[in-house]
């Protein structure tokens, strides 16, 4: 796999090790890719270049390359890089990084963005993992919002504790896909039991995130605060 990575800071030297470890072909893009930058990641390819400009992403082969992904620290840059990456070369897969929550709003389909990466919520979805019992947590969202992988430790009172899986009326559109029970993963089948303090994993829809968290743990939910759309920093 051909990969194009836009910003050679720490995050996107990161994602280009853990690549060319897995054997894909790298090339990153950078304004400031001087020899000391380049001999952190020596066995990718650079180029020294304006990500925002037709004539250097021409230059990087995008119209031959299968992901591109936006890891600079600028979010205007990132969605400017997406879009052209999807509207001018056609690439089969954007992945872009945002600095600012408020800006998560931007960061979908239309903007070119197949996957967008908000490092700040990660970090608050692992720190309420590690704390909450009884809260539906968000791990990550996939395409743009349309599912999102949940995580929820189950309260010692939920009225399905003891119960069997293929017993829990699950919403629709919602998958358990794992189990982890005293630091042990489970794949889940219709017999196990569901037991107090498990971590449950699912992939499920914003529609009917507050259907499950009810149905788990009734009594529990918080209202969730958003961002307001209008207000951001781009």
């Amino acid at each position: 796999m051909r990969v194009v990575i836009a910003g050679a800071g720490s995050v996107g030297r990161s994602i280009a090790r853990e690549l060319l470890r897995n054997g894909h072909h790298v090339l990153l893009i950078d304004r400031d890719a001087d020899a000391e930058r380049v001999a952190k990641v020596p066995d990718a390819s650079w180029l020294q270049a304006d990500a925002c400009e037709i004539d250097s992403l021409s230059e990087a082969g995008l119209a031959d390359c299968d992901v591109v992904v936006a890891a600079t620290g600028d979010d205007k840059v990132n969605l400017v890089l997406s879009l052209l990456a999807k509207t001018e070369f056609g690439v089969p897969r954007t992945v872009a990084r945002v600095n600012n929550p408020k800006n998560e709003w931007m960061f979908d389909e239309a903007w070119g963005v197949d996957v967008a990466v908000s490092t700040p919520r990660l970090m608050t979805a692992l720190v309420e993992e590690a704390v909450s019992v009884g809260d539906l947590v968000r791990i990550f969202e996939f395409q743009q919002g349309k599912a999102m992988m949940v995580e929820m430790t189950l309260p010692v009172g939920s009225p399905y504790a003891g119960a069997r899986v293929g017993d829990v009326p699950f919403p629709g559109n919602t998958v358990l896909t794992g189990i982890i029970r005293e630091g042990h993963p489970i794949a889940p089948s219709r017999d196990d039991a569901l037991e107090p303090l498990d971590e449950l994993l699912f992939i499920t829809t914003p529609e009917v995130e507050a259907d499950l968290e009810s149905l788990l743990s009734p009594g529990q939910r918080h209202k969730r605060e958003t961002d307001d759309e209008d207000d951001d920093d781009l």
